[in-house]
């Protein structure tokens, strides 16, 4: 920047002694310190890069300073845009206040466009955020540990909430009507193996409620922000491996565009650099396990069997 102000003061001077020598015949002169200026006006529009706005939630996002290194020499640069609940990021997407999202499974966004018009496409894949059942360890230390009137607290939007209720009855605590798929309600619960009580909160205030139940489901994202590791910290986690649930490529998230922007090249190529060895090295160093790449040819797409078994102390005996 500085060489450039220099240079185009330099030909102004020059300019205005011509000017000041030869009078009108100086024109000619000042038409060159016009053209100089456009010039160096051009050159500096030429040097910025091309601003992606993408909306997230959480604070699980260095993946994406892997995506605008990869992205440098294209002169795209990825701005995110952070929100703290799931209902924002695609009603500001659809409303054109930013220009693609990525916090969501392929569920949600299904659903969420069902449920408010919105006109949305998943452009690309990017990782599975296991749930899993957090437990207070001052009450409960194993799902065994869970009795009658012990509360759960839940995800309190449909998809998560639904999502949460199959993974009660992975770990045998209820049975949900099977005909509602899955995304049941606790009006679609057919028995209570346990009589726990089911509370539903705010996804990202779960991990603070945490203290006042006995367990809490909280989504891998959630999670994370709270210092809660899917691996190490909970007593049972969502099974993601493809060959044992059918659902998995419903828990994907994704990258999501305006469909009338799906197919622009700018974006293509954000998904282009997300999908890449660096970014699943990133995500496989950052979070050790927490969140799991799963685009097509991502080394982590197939989860190991042990995911969504058991607790972190029986994962031996699982495999």
């Amino acid at each position: 920047m500085k060489k450039t102000w220099k240079k185009t003061a330099a030909v102004l001077t020059v300019a205005a002694a011509a000017f000041a020598l030869y009078g009108c015949s100086g024109s000619g002169s000042a038409d060159t310190a016009n053209k100089g200026s456009e010039s160096a006006g051009a050159e500096k529009s030429a040097e910025e890069p091309t601003v992606v706005e993408i909306g997230v939630v959480g604070e699980y996002n260095a993946q994406w300073d892997t995506v605008n290194e990869l992205l440098a020499p294209e002169n795209i640069q990825v701005k995110l845009v952070k929100f703290t609940d799931y209902a924002a990021p695609n009603r500001a997407l659809a409303d054109g206040e930013i220009d693609l999202n990525a916090f969501q499974t392929k569920t949600y966004l299904e659903t969420d466009m069902a449920q408010k018009g919105y006109d949305l496409t998943a452009i690309g894949d990017t990782i599975i955020a296991p749930l899993a059942i957090y437990n207070n360890k001052d009450k409960v230390s194993s799902i065994e540990d869970i009795k009658d009137g012990d509360t759960i607290a839940i995800p309190n939007d449909l998809t998560n909430g639904g999502r949460a209720l199959k993974l009660l009855e992975q770990a045998g605590l209820i049975e949900c009507d099977p005909e509602k798929g899955f995304v049941p309600t606790k009006a679609d619960i057919t028995k209570y193996n346990v009589q726990i009580e089911i509370m539903e909160a705010e996804s990202a205030t779960l991990a603070n409620i945490l203290p006042d139940c006995a367990a809490a489901i909280i989504n891998g994202g959630n999670a994370y922000t709270a210092g809660l590791n899917p691996t190490t910290d909970s007593i049972f986690t969502e099974d993601v491996n493809p060959d044992t649930n059918t659902q998995v490529p419903e828990l994907v998230n994704v990258i999501a565009a305006r469909t009338e922007d799906k197919d622009n090249e700018v974006y293509k190529k954000i998904v282009e650099a997300y999908q890449s060895p660096e970014v699943e090295k990133t995500i496989e160093e950052a979070y050790q396990g927490a969140f799991l790449c799963a685009w097509e040819g991502a080394g982590e797409a197939d989860a190991p069997e042990s995911e969504g078994a058991e607790s972190p102390e029986t994962e031996a005996e699982a495999e």
